[in-house]
């Protein structure tokens, strides 16, 4: 990689972080943001959860094991860039089918490299995270800067309409004890047409699953006759997907169990009256600590979500039907609920799938 090119990560509060690039793209803006996941790069590229973003990685050295075809959750890397500190070159590996750099540049993700990431990220959780850039050149100009001053901002994104699927598709035998359908807003798929994570555990435990895109009205929702409904994960602004959050409310009677994690979680929890945040950075990484409030137990969580319901230990305002069922430890934010009176919930945003 001796042909990299001077580069750097521009923030919009002007704060920019030199780098290299080991290949050629054209400046790139979104929400930066950055993930604690030591190990998983190839897992965390292709969430759609992370459509969008700009990710930092706060390990020091990735592609050391390279890729392959097996460890993805979508069909493509979703997210808009990626930045490193150190990019390894030749991976050691017998699964790697190929280098990291390599993959992205041939989906047209551009990478920055050798950037003083633990800066990076401290001034992300110090400021929050905000919109920014990644750009090849020495240092960034003016074309650029003004270029971030016009690009949206992630609060107002109806990103689960981009990410979702086109059609309905089944998943499990016919002869199932039970039917689940599945709102997708984004949920991890994998290009061999292997099961999702999420998908497979319900199929594991005798479920057939009915995937529906996020449009789908309540009415065909019924017509499927579902023994339960689930809310998937998904990118953006909850409170910008108000189809989604209209038909719930449809569908959120009692008649029907209803349960569902991270966007899925946040857009039941706005149909019900609530409200939420957009949380200062983010909880992205596989460490993140969370309390069951109903047991006192301590879960160390995997979590890629940037809203939260807002509430407390009190309740969700605005959703008196809602109760908090869990909170993160490090912030006291809403991680899990569930309704007082109906079969709805668990609700969560931490992701059972990793």
């Amino acid at each position: 990689m001796a042909d990299r090119r001077p580069a750097y990560v521009l923030l919009e509060d002007g704060a920019w972080f030199p780098g290299t690039a080991p290949i050629e793209f054209e400046p790139t803006y979104a929400e930066v943001v950055f993930t604690t996941n030591l190990s998983g790069y190839q897992e965390v590229f292709t969430d759609p959860s992370y459509l969008g973003q700009i990710v930092v990685m706060t390990a020091p050295m990735i592609g050391n094991y390279g890729v392959n075809p097996d460890d993805i959750e979508s069909d493509r890397p979703r997210v808009a860039g990626v930045v490193v500190r150190e990019l390894s070159g030749k991976p050691s590996n017998w699964r790697a089918t190929g280098t990291l750099s390599d993959w992205l540049g041939a989906a047209h993700v551009p990478i920055v490299a050798d950037v003083d990431t633990r800066q990076l990220t401290r001034h992300i959780r110090s400021k929050g995270a905000m919109r920014g850039a990644v750009a090849a050149g020495e240092e960034p100009s003016d074309a650029v800067r003004a270029a971030l001053a016009a690009s949206p901002s992630m609060d107002g994104l109806d990103l689960a309409s981009d990410a979702t699927i086109g059609a309905e598709y089944v998943e499990g035998p016919a002869d199932a004890r039970r039917h689940i359908v599945a709102y997708d807003y984004g949920m991890k798929r994998n290009i061999l047409g292997m099961k999702r994570n999420i998908l497979r555990l319900f199929v594991r435990n005798g479920c057939r699953v009915t995937v529906v895109p996020a449009a789908t009205s309540a009415a065909r929702i019924r017509e499927l006759a579902p023994d339960g409904l689930f809310l998937s994960n998904g990118p953006g602004d909850p409170a910008a997907v108000e189809y989604a959050i209209a038909t719930l409310r449809e569908l959120a009677d009692g008649s029907l169990p209803i349960f569902g994690i991270c966007l899925g979680h946040q857009l039941l929890g706005l149909a019900l009256g609530g409200d939420t945040v957009k949380l200062p950075y983010g909880h992205r990484g596989g460490n993140h600590p969370v309390r069951d409030l109903a047991t006192g137990q301590v879960l160390i969580t995997s979590q890629n979500h940037g809203f939260a319901v807002r509430g407390d230990t009190g309740g969700v305002p605005g959703a008196t039907a809602l109760e908090v069922t869990h909170l993160n430890l490090n912030d006291h934010t809403v991680e899990g609920v569930r309704h007082r009176e109906y079969p709805i919930g668990p609700l969560r945003t931490i992701s059972p799938s990793s």
